[in-house]
């Protein structure tokens, strides 16, 4: 790995980092990206939604930033402890090797209870050859970089203090104050190691340090916690740590309180450099929530897919009478429903990427998608986990009921366009989901549904879908009602078991797909040009999109051609196994990162590869 500069506006230096080039470390209620140069240039504290106290990765000279590297030049490497989230970065040094190790303890497991919610965020610094001068500079930025601080440096602690939130550093060296950060410089000889711990302050909680052997303690259960965690994997397949990788970052994403599972840890990190497609993806969607809960089910991982049952079950209730539905298409990770999204013009974004948003104003879409999403996600889990119940399957036929009068709506569909509402054809397949894996649920049971009503509207639906939803010009099935342009959701099909993968019109339909939105492997959601969507600009290639077409592939057959496309996607991640929702025309990451959609994805693609190669 190339050589990266300590400060990340040095001067005639790069002032932002790759999206690729970092690495994920949290404790079920926030995380943080740290740079392959050793920065920390995302943190939202004590939760993903919270305004971020570290956000350089959005404006390098406002957001804030935590850093920590070799103070002479360094070759860096990155990885992960073996089976865990704790993440290592080394530095190597014409005098000698050094490495820092960050991580967050998970709330009641470092002896404390977990109603104690320090969020604490732990940098244990050691050299482990030679000698290696550092140099650490922490320069938090409170409220996305709007909210001013004062710094008080007593002994061995910095107190970081503004007007609605304050953060207590310990450190084991000496520390200065310069201006409104503090910093340091320190040389450590093989064997002598560095702690510095971040943690929330307040009346409410009680200052504590973190000495050398308090830091390896909590390193240890840290280590301790994740690998207990992921040894419940029954994945035994070829591509085990990818998958693993995937399963752990997907757990990462899990916000434990309540059982949600965000989309990504990230707001507005851009879907194209320089364009406005930045959105902040730091909600629970319906959608991708219920697929992670299917990616983690295959795995083994019953407990999160019951917390997130149970998110279902205590905060959304059907019939809440939201203008979309009865279902919101998202919620904030506590279960509100109000996100409103406002632009912060102070920061000029990811590589000058504006706007950077806070909220989301897709949550009042129509995506009729969603109810298909989370009813498949229920029946799975009431036929691998446990049955559901009686309230549930309530609210399983309120739903269904209401998709049964309203599946016929032309929506937003499930990419969030904002040029108008379609009778989408992937909205028609996940109502007809929905009704289907209903009525399995109901005859597995023995559960009181109108069948023959049920039956009569999945069936008018499927109808529809192959009437409406075929294209005899383009001999494949299409975005949308009255038009001939295709889109990558479509791949969703046979998938979902509506088609079969070797039906002739299936097979048509992915050779036009081939040729008209896969590129290498790489796969686009549909074409802007040709079906626009309401905002200015292109995207890369959709990730989940790809592992979409690699699982297309295998039920097609064509199996071959599915594992070269699975490792050409394998070669697209980044140094640590992780992706962002996109990648851009050139091979780099794209958009938030990173993304539960195509983690979630890479899981059940290679699931599918493992089980089709024997």
């Amino acid at each position: 790995m190339a050589e990266q500069p300590f400060y990340q506006n040095a001067p005639g230096s790069p002032r932002y980092l790759p999206i690729a080039e970092h690495g994920l470390i949290g404790d079920l209620r926030s995380v943080a990206l740290v740079g392959s140069n050793g920065t920390i240039d995302w943190y939202c504290s004590p939760s993903f939604d919270a305004p971020s106290v570290f956000a350089a990765v959005l404006d390098a000279e406002r957001g804030g930033f935590f850093a920590l590297a070799a103070a002479v030049p360094a070759r860096t490497k990155q990885f992960y402890f073996p089976d865990t989230n704790v993440l290592i970065t080394r530095f190597y040094t014409d005098e000698g090797v050094g490495e820092v190790q960050d991580f967050m303890p998970v709330a009641g497991e470092s002896g404390e209870p977990a109603e104690c919610e320090r969020h604490r965020l732990i940098r244990r610094v050691l050299c482990v050859r030679g000698t290696v001068p550092f140099r650490v500079r922490v320069a938090p930025r409170f409220n996305y970089g709007a909210d001013p601080h004062t710094l008080r440096i007593l002994d061995d602690t910095a107190l970081f203090e503004s007007a609605a939130k304050s953060l207590l550093l310990t450190s084991t060296v000496a520390l200065e104050s310069d201006g409104p950060d503090a910093c340091a410089d320190f040389k450590l000889s093989e064997g002598e190691s560095a702690v510095f711990a971040l943690d929330q302050a307040g009346e409410d909680i009680a200052p504590r340090g973190c000495a050398r052997v308090e830091a390896e303690r909590q390193f240890e259960t840290t280590v301790c916690y994740w690998r207990r965690w992921l040894h419940q994997s029954r994945y035994r397949g070829r591509w085990r740590e990818m998958v693993h990788r995937s399963a752990l970052t997907l757990k990462l994403l899990t916000y434990a309180p309540t059982g949600a599972i965000v989309a990504a840890p990230t707001t507005s990190l851009p879907e194209q450099f320089g364009g406005e497609r930045n959105w902040d993806y730091r909600y629970v969607w319906i959608r991708d929530a219920a697929f992670a809960v299917y990616a983690l089910l295959r795995l083994g991982f019953s407990s999160e897919a019951a917390a997130f049952m149970k998110f279902v079950t205590t905060y959304i209730s059907p019939g809440d009478g939201f203008a979309s539905g009865p279902l919101q298409i998202m919620y904030g990770i506590d279960g509100r429903s109000d996100l409103p999204e406002r632009e912060l013009t102070h920061l000029e974004g990811h590589c000058g990427s504006a706007p950077v948003r806070v909220g989301n104003g897709a949550a009042g879409q129509l995506q009729l998608d969603i109810y298909g999403a989370l009813i498949d996600s229920i029946y799975l889990y009431d036929k691998w986990a446990e049955p559901i119940s009686s309230d549930q399957w309530d609210d399983v036929t309120r739903l269904v009921e209401w998709v049964c009068d309203h599946w016929d709506q032309p929506d937003e569909g499930i990419w969030e366009t904002r040029g108008g509402r379609k009778n989408f054809l992937y909205s028609r397949l996940m109502c007809w989901v929905a009704i289907e894996r209903a009525i399995r649920l109901a005859n597995r049971r023995g559960l009181p549904a109108d069948l023959p009503r049920w039956r009569q509207c999945r069936d008018t639906i499927y109808r529809w879908i192959m009437d409406r939803g075929w294209s005899e010009r383009r001999g494949a099935f299409v975005q949308h009602e009255g038009g001939d342009v295709l889109d990558a959701s479509l791949l969703m099909m046979p998938l979902a078991k509506f088609i079969a993968p070797t039906d002739p019109k299936w097979l048509s339909t992915l050779d036009a797909l081939t040729e008209d939105l896969v590129s290498d492997s790489l796969v686009y959601r549909y074409d802007p040009q040709a079906s626009p969507d309401g905002l200015r600009g292109d995207e890369g290639t959709f990730s989940i999109c790809s592992f979409w077409y690699v699982e297309a592939l295998v039920r097609a057959g064509r199996v071959d051609e599915a594992r070269l496309a699975f490792e050409k996607m394998l070669t697209y991640a980044n140094h640590l196994g992780l992706y962002a929702e996109e990648i851009g025309r050139t091979g780099e990451q794209q958009g938030n990162f990173p993304q539960a959609f195509t983690h979630l994805s890479l899981i059940s693609a290679a699931f599918n590869l493992d089980r089709a190669l024997g």
